[in-house]
Parts: structure tokens; sequence; C-alpha cells
């Protein structure tokens, strides 16, 4: 198609893109796609070409694209107030409301929320708020964080160390020495075939709790995890794991932070992970599905025990010196307003539930008797296909045969997006929320279409 401007040109010369093959994309080796509209569970480039996004751009658009009352409430925010700082008690209409708004969907024991723009900030946040807790009690020892191998927080400097992928830590110096990681609740790679999901739970707690006796616990502040490996693999844990991990570290006095930027605001059929999971977190991060993207707004909600040293600390030391020049938004914060009506207004955390469900459903259909197809696994609007070698010993293919990109492109030339995670073949589905059940089968049909493609 000719074109009377030079955007393509302009994309490969000074657009810096993120997890991307900068050389291969400069080079034009790597294609580029300029997306210029959505409806619903669609996005459509400039070339006119229409996709299914069935990873609702990164697992954060969770109300579906199009919804002009969030477009409404950003323009009408922006010609009022379109920015004021929330430091030294200032705030405005929309962050107050938002706020409340998520405490009244969140556990009964949290106490407040501080915004930020990304998960990214929020879990660095996070660790700040516990290592200032644990100054304020008295035991400046008590700082390092356990994470997960394959678990996802983030890509700063501590977030990129608590997330526990290579693909994030390679030559940049990370993990930086106060994270520690431990093993993930991945039954399907177990080392042992013929074990079961309670003898599984059990080698992950004596995993966590051998790391802690090497350690010491009076050095390990907290333990951060996401309700549902995301970007890992899209793993639900195995049952019963979640009440043991809870066990050590209530026994262990370490804190749980919940990272709900994937599972968050009705991903898994529920408001939280933490509701889904009967969690007791202390700390939650929250992010994509508070604005559906619409708005960068990220945010961290802070339990009562914590506020309460958090309030100490102040008497004793004067103000909080911590805060970002964008916290609590107010664009962002109308963004949020809007759409957590329109979750309640369409029914969404319903609708995750009920068409997820039918959405693994039809992928075990179409793709279950596969050869190649190890597993197929997910939790409400997360689901996820993994494929091997040999389905016996669960070999995987070598990484020179590029399965999963050449199942991924398979599928986006039949017009559906899926997310090839990384450091595995695994092809991850997260789609809006509002997904329809004819859109679930649409997904499954050219799924199984690409996969014999590709696989035969």
């Amino acid at each position: 198609m000719l074109r009377n401007d030079q955007l393509d040109q302009w994309d490969r010369e000074n657009f810096f893109h993120p997890s991307t093959h900068l050389a291969d994309f400069a080079r034009g080796d790597l294609p580029n796609r300029i997306v210029t509209g959505g409806q619903g569970c669609y996005i459509e480039d400039r070339d006119g070409t229409r996709l299914l996004d069935a990873f609702a751009g990164l697992y954060c658009v969770n109300v579906g694209y199009g919804r002009t009352e969030i477009a409404d409430a950003i323009a009408a925010q922006a010609q009022e107030l379109a920015y004021y700082h929330a430091y030294m008690g200032h705030g405005t209409e929309a962050s107050i409301t938002l706020a409340k708004m998520v405490l009244d969907r969140a556990p009964a024991h949290m106490s407040k929320v501080y915004f930020g723009l990304s998960g990214s900030d929020a879990n660095e946040t996070n660790v700040k708020l516990v290592w200032y807790y644990n100054n304020i009690l008295g035991r400046p020892e008590k700082k390092k964080i356990i994470s997960r191998w394959r678990g996802y927080h983030g890509s700063g400097l501590m977030t990129g160390s608590l997330t526990g992928l290579s693909f994030f830590h390679n030559k940049f110096d990370l993990p930086l020495s106060q994270v520690l990681h431990t093993a993930a609740p991945y039954y399907y790679r177990r080392a042992d075939n013929d074990l079961s999901e309670a003898g599984f739970v059990a080698e992950c707690i004596a995993d966590l709790e051998a790391l802690i006796a090497r350690e010491g616990a009076e050095t390990i502040a907290a333990f951060i995890a996401e309700p549902v490996l995301g970007t890992g693999g899209i793993v639900p844990p195995p049952e019963g794991y979640w009440p043991a991990i809870q066990d050590v570290l209530t026994r262990h006095d370490i804190l749980l932070i919940a990272d709900e930027v994937v599972t968050g605001f009705g991903r898994l059929g529920t408001m939280f992970g933490a509701e889904h999971y009967d969690l007791t977190p202390d700390l939650m991060t929250i992010a994509k599905g508070l604005t559906s993207a619409y708005a960068p707004l990220s945010g961290s909600i802070v339990s009562d025990r914590m506020w309460r040293v958090l309030e100490q600390g102040t008497d004793e030391n004067g103000p909080i010196g911590h805060g970002w020049t964008y916290s609590a938004h107010p664009i962002g914060a109308a963004a949020g307003v809007a759409n957590l009506e329109l979750i309640d207004k369409l029914g969404l955390v319903e609708n995750a539930r009920s068409v997820g469900a039918y959405l693994k459903a039809s992928l075990a259909d179409a793709l279950a008797a596969h050869p190649h197809v190890g597993d197929i696994r997910g939790e409400g609007m997360l689901c996820a296909v993994e494929f091997v070698k040999d389905r016996e010993t669960r070999t995987s293919f070598d990484a020179s045969e590029k399965v999963i990109g050449r199942v991924v492109a398979a599928l986006l030339s039949r017009g559906v997006i899926g997310r090839a995670m990384p450091q595995a073949d695994i092809l991850g589905f997260a789609p809006p929320l509002c997904l329809s059940k004819a859109e679930a089968e649409d997904i499954a049909t050219k799924t199984a279409e690409a996969v014999r493609e590709v696989l035969g």
C-alpha cells in the first residue's frame, strides 16, 4: 500500500522498542505493526488488518477496546484538571474516589492505596515500604526478598531482580544481592513424573524452608509472588500450594506481597487472586486491569498492620520520603474510576469465569489429543498450551526449531494474536474479559489449525 508518510522509516530510525531484537528491527528483518484502532476484542492496523487480540495487549485491556465511557472520563478530567500532585495531602476527586473503589473490592484487612504508574514502579514501592517497615520495627537486618523462578515482577533494577526469568537478567548485572529465588509451583515440569500434586507441593515447601534456613529468617523480609504465574508460563498453582506457603511465611514472620498486576480486577473470574486462593497479603500490587490500560496507573495496597507501622514511622521521623511526580495522576485515576464502573456494569468478572472456562475446554477439545501438546492449563481468562517433542517424557523441542515462534506466526496469519511465552514452547492466551463464547471457539479452532500447520 502506497503512503505519503514516513512512519515506517521513522519507526526504525527513532523508536526504541521494549523487549525487541534491536538489530533485527533496525535492519528491517523484524516486521513492525502500526496499530490504529480497536473495538471489543479486536485491534486494527494501518493496513486494515483486523486481529482478534487474544492477549488483551499485555494482559491489560480487560474491558476491551473502544470503550467510550473511559475515553470520555479521561477527556473530562483533562479539561477540568489535567494534573496536580499528590504530595503533602493533596488529592483530586478522581484519585480519592478510585482509592475507595479499590479498597471496597480488596480483602477487608487492606487499609490504603498508594498510586504509581506501572507494575514495575509499584513493586519498587513495595520493596521500599517493606524495608522502611522493618527499620521502624528495629530490624535493620531483615531486608532480603524471596521471589520465585519464572515469576515476573517488572524490569527495573529491583523488580527485574525479583523477576525469575534470565531474559531480564542477562547482561544487566541482575539479580541484585538482596533478592533470593525459590522453586516455581510448575507441576507440569516436575522432575519426577510419578510425583503427585501433594508431593510436588511438599517439594516446593521444602525448597523454601531450606532457603530460609540457609539465609536465616531474621534476614528475610518478604516473599513476593503472583497468585498465578503469568509471563513465566501461565501456571496455576497446584492444590494446597498457597495454604502451605502462607503457613511457612507466618511461622517465620515474613511478609507476603501478592503481585496482582495480571490477576487483579477480574482476570481469574474473581476480583482478585487473593480472593481466589484465600490469601492474606501484607501488600498487593495492582496495575493493568486497574484502568484496562486506557491510561497508565498502578497501585500498592497496604494492609492494616503495615499501615500502623508506617504511621509510627512518620511520627518518629517526619514525612515518608517516597513519591513520584505522577503518583495518583488525575487522568489515570479518572480512567480507573470509569473502568471499574464498567467492569461491574458489564458483569466482566463473571464473564471471565464462565467464558474463560469455555476457552480452556475448547482448546482441550481441539488439541488434547495432539502428540506434541503436553499441557493445556489455565484459570479464569488465562490459558496456555505447552508444546513438547515427546509427551511421555515431556522432552522439549530444541530451541533452534523455533516451534513457539512458528506457531504464533501461523496463528497470526489466521487473524488471532497469541503470545509466545519466554523460556519454553508455551502459547499464552489472556483475552479481554468481554470475550464471547463464539470468539473463544474461534481462538481454539484457529489455534488447532496453526498447530497442525507447524507440527502436523
